[in-house]
């Protein structure tokens, strides 16, 4: 179970199923006895990581407000930070909100997905 919660898809014990059923067909799924097998296809990065995002994955440790995020990458000017870094990385699904339900909240933080953390090792 640790690691379909990784990928976020469990939320949680008995939620992850459907969730892998709606995305994935029952292929993935190889049953035995007193056994259950999943093989989920690797997920692709697209052309649509520009140098920006991949700036943005590189240096992005732990959890980071968007302030420590913009020192790192050298911009001051938020718009277009947030235009050009931090929504298509949030698209393409390679980082996540800390704080999904309040995006907007002055604790909010983003780190990694488990698909923002292969991409970077990629790259590195």
């Amino acid at each position: 179970m640790r690691i379909y919660r990784d990928l976020d898809l469990v939320e949680q014990l008995g939620s992850g199923l459907p969730r892998i059923l709606k995305s994935y067909d029952k292929s993935c799924f190889y049953f035995t006895e007193n056994h259950i097998r999943t093989t989920l296809p690797m997920e692709q990065v697209t052309e649509q990581v520009t140098e920006q995002i991949e700036k943005l994955v590189s240096v992005l440790n732990d959890d980071m407000t968007l302030s420590e995020l913009m020192t790192k990458c050298e911009i001051k000017h938020r718009p277009t930070f947030l235009y050009n870094y931090i929504q298509p990385a949030l698209e393409i699904g390679l980082i996540q909100m800390t704080i999904p339900e309040k995006p907007k909240s002055r604790n909010q933080k983003y780190k990694l997905t488990a698909l923002g953390r292969k991409f970077k090792n990629r790259t590195e």
